[in-house]
């Protein structure tokens, strides 16, 4: 059953309501932008490493010169044969990294898995940005909540996806923010994409018009190169 349909005076006068209605949300999103860049902050003390492209690398490398490093825990653990489908959607999103770079920002990946299974899926995915580190032999995904004891199973580790912000201030350097499960959609613009659309993203938990098609969250996705044609 399709919503109501009317003259295009009458849709105009309904999408300028709606458009106020986004406006508002947005100024909110700016107050919440706005207390995340007052958030204290927590000195990182520990000297990381990192396998990557180049070889072994700290944390201070991964800046690459500029003052902020934003890192996406992409989920792929050691013994995983290929990385998180949902983490996967997140990184098809990431485009040419030269916009955050002109703003003083570096973007990473870092994963527990080797650096060869890392590459070789990069490599599948057709992925040229960002660069993916391997934290395989370092506490960083625990420390930093990426990695987690599984509460049904405490001897068994977790993946979680989710991503974590740094600033480095002359040799120091400092986690300002983090933030996971739907708290990093909006880096995914697919779903955005989608919520612009009639039929949204077509799942069971969104309000939608009764006949709407709709299906469980998160059964449907896949890598890029897994759906039928």
């Amino acid at each position: 059953m399709l919503p109501e349909i009317v003259s295009m005076n009458a849709w105009q006068s309904a999408l300028e309501e709606q458009i106020n209605r986004e406006k508002a949300f947005t100024r909110a999103r700016d107050q919440l932008n706005a207390q995340r860049r007052r958030l204290p902050m927590v000195k990182i003390d520990k000297a990381y490493k990192f396998a990557g492209p180049a070889g072994e690398v700290s944390l201070s490398d991964l800046f690459a010169g500029r003052r902020q490093l934003i890192v996406y825990h992409f989920m792929f653990a050691p013994e995983w044969k290929a990385g998180c489908d949902g983490c996967s959607w997140v990184v098809d999103a990431m485009t040419h990294p030269a916009h955050l770079n002109a703003r003083d920002t570096s973007l990473v990946l870092i994963s527990r898995a080797p650096l060869e299974k890392l590459q070789n899926y990069q490599k599948r995915m057709g992925w040229q940005y960002p660069n993916w580190y391997s934290s395989q032999y370092s506490d960083f995904n625990q420390d930093m909540g990426a990695t987690r004891s599984d509460p049904d199973t405490p001897d068994k580790m977790q993946e979680v996806h989710g991503i974590s912000v740094f600033l480095r201030d002359g040799e120091n350097i400092y986690r300002t923010y983090f933030n996971g499960g739907r708290g990093i959609e909006y880096l995914g613009s697919f779903w955005t994409y989608l919520d612009l659309t009639p039929y949204g993203r077509q799942e069971l938990w969104e309000d939608s018009p009764e006949g709407w098609p709709q299906s469980e969250a998160y059964i449907w996705n896949r890598r890029h190169d897994e759906y039928e044609s």
